[in-house]
């Protein structure tokens, strides 16, 4: 979502995606639940220079609808919550502060395959328009920033940007679950699939070589909608001298039935 797309700029450059896996166990149908309201937070865990761990999380009212052979589906974020430290929670709610309440309208493929921004010219100028204003009035070099940075992306990476967690949240259209890799667990219970995939990186050697970094990914499907119910990736770094490991960053997406409280 556009807001979660900021999120990502004003925090660092969006990680590359990760690679592909298998869906692998049961084929899945794509049915979400039309007419009723969902509630998805998306949240990122970055530990700040005094060890400490900060959150950032966006909370989106959901509302998937019928049109024609697909599926509409209708995201409004809500509000922005966040542990940091008031300075640092100030800057960003000032940053999305014009996207909040905003509804942007995206059609999902009748197989959930396939996500696109409905009329995206007309509502990346309705964001950037809303963010360059506030930027100009409160003189906020973040704002202005961000909106240069979106302005510049070519529309289709803006626009993959803009889909990113929508894909993330429709199993059949997320990248990390396409056909092809076999580095899997899969488990299946029931409407439920949990996959996850643990990844260690090689580290570069030198005198520039950091530890080693563990990535722990977990996927919970519920396969009778299609939909991801949650999502969550780790990325830990080994402890010196024996020490245990320590999390570093973590992004959590959580999807569940209902408005927003």
């Amino acid at each position: 979502m556009i807001g979660a797309a900021l999120l990502l700029l004003a925090l660092e450059p969006p990680p590359a995606p990760p690679p592909p896996a298998s869906l692998a166990v049961a084929p899945l149908r794509f049915a979400p639940p039309v007419g009723e309201p969902m509630t998805y937070r998306v949240t990122s865990r970055r530990r700040a220079r005094d060890g400490s761990m900060a959150s950032y999380t966006l909370v989106y009212a959901l509302q998937w609808e019928r049109a024609g052979r697909g599926v509409q589906l209708a995201a409004t974020l809500r509000r922005i919550e966040s542990d940091a430290r008031p300075e640092l929670v100030q800057a960003l709610t000032g940053l999305l502060r014009p996207l909040i309440g905003q509804t942007i309208s995206y059609l999902v493929a009748a197989d959930g395959g396939r996500v696109d921004m409905i009329d995206p010219d007309a509502q990346w100028a309705r964001v950037l328009g809303k963010v360059q204003s506030m930027g100009a009035g409160a003189g906020q070099g973040e704002a202005k920033q961000v909106a240069g940075l979106l302005a510049s992306l070519p529309p289709a990476e803006r626009d993959k940007l803009a889909t990113a967690d929508i894909r993330a949240l429709v199993a059949p259209a997320n990248p990390a679950l396409a056909d092809g890799a076999s580095d899997l667990k899969v488990e299946q219970a029931g409407n439920r699939r949990t996959i996850t995939r643990i990844e260690r990186p090689a580290a570069a050697g030198g005198p520039d070589a950091r530890p080693p970094i563990e990535i722990a990914t977990s996927w919970t499907i519920d396969t009778a909608t299609g939909l991801i119910l949650g999502e969550r990736r780790a990325t830990w770094v080994a402890g010196e001298n024996g020490s245990e490991r320590r999390l570093v960053e973590e992004r959590i997406r959580d999807l569940a039935a209902g408005d927003p409280r």
